[in-house]
């Protein structure tokens, strides 16, 4: 695994024993919000740049900026929300928490959307964990090293959606621009078929993210998950290239 991260910065994760049940019933659920009407989404739209809640349309964020490239708005939609059970105490609502415990905006419809949301946050905040303690090891350091820095996390849970395209993208126009991401750790669940996410090797080629057969080991999901580390990470030992998800039939 350290050599893996050390190599490329990204990796594919199988028996990662997150529920599959859980994660079908996230995907629906997601499907079924995404399928309403603008106006009902809207409804909880993102409020500000500095508040990672809500929802966000299609072309309104290009990541692909904060690597000072000038490109269009992204072809994807998403749903945010952060950590669940936040206790009312001055470390996450007082003034140098500034608003990364903003509350969270929970759409009307689906109705069991929250709760699925809420338990899949979880489930992800406890793999993460154990990633952590992973590259704790990697790193020969103690294996909870990261415990106590990582327990008061800011983590959010993105859902995107990459609809059909309804014309051909403009020039530059990706469905998430080339990046690399801000925390220490990301874990993204890819689709069941190749194509579209992509990662920018040491070599300086841009590949496919492999998928990862459905039966590998109990628990994998299709893709299983992908996590990958900021490049500043650990003094280049556990780094992150730039990712890229490229345009692709939905």
């Amino acid at each position: 695994m350290g050599q893996a991260i050390h190599d490329i910065g990204f990796l594919v994760i199988t028996g990662h024993g997150v529920d599959p049940a859980l994660i079908r019933k996230v995907r629906a659920v997601s499907n079924a919000f995404f399928d309403l009407n603008a106006a009902e989404k809207n409804r909880v739209l993102r409020p500000a740049p500095d508040v990672t809640r809500g929802y966000t349309s299609l072309e309104a964020e290009s990541v692909g900026r904060s690597q000072g490239l000038d490109v269009p708005g992204d072809l994807n939609e998403s749903l945010m929300i952060g950590p669940a059970d936040v206790p009312e105490t001055d470390y996450f609502f007082g003034p140098a928490a500034g608003k990364h415990f903003h509350p969270n905006l929970w759409p009307a419809n689906p109705p069991e959307l929250r709760a699925l949301y809420e338990e899949y946050f979880r489930a992800m905040g406890a793999l993460a964990e154990d990633l952590m303690a992973m590259f704790a090891l990697a790193l020969d350091l103690d294996e909870g090293f990261f415990a106590d820095k990582i327990n008061h996390h800011i983590s959010r849970l993105r859902v995107r959606n990459h609809p059909a395209p309804l014309m051909p993208a403009q020039p530059g126009q990706l469905r998430a621009g080339v990046h690399a991401d801000y925390g220490s750790l990301t874990i993204p669940r890819a689709e069941d078929k190749p194509g579209g996410l992509q990662v920018f090797n040491r070599a300086g080629e841009w590949v496919d993210v492999p998928i990862a057969p459905v039966a590998a080991l109990p628990g994998t999901v299709p893709a299983g998950e992908l996590p990958k580390l900021p490049p500043t990470t650990s003094g280049d030992h556990l780094r992150a290239q730039f990712v890229r998800t490229q345009v692709t039939p939905a």
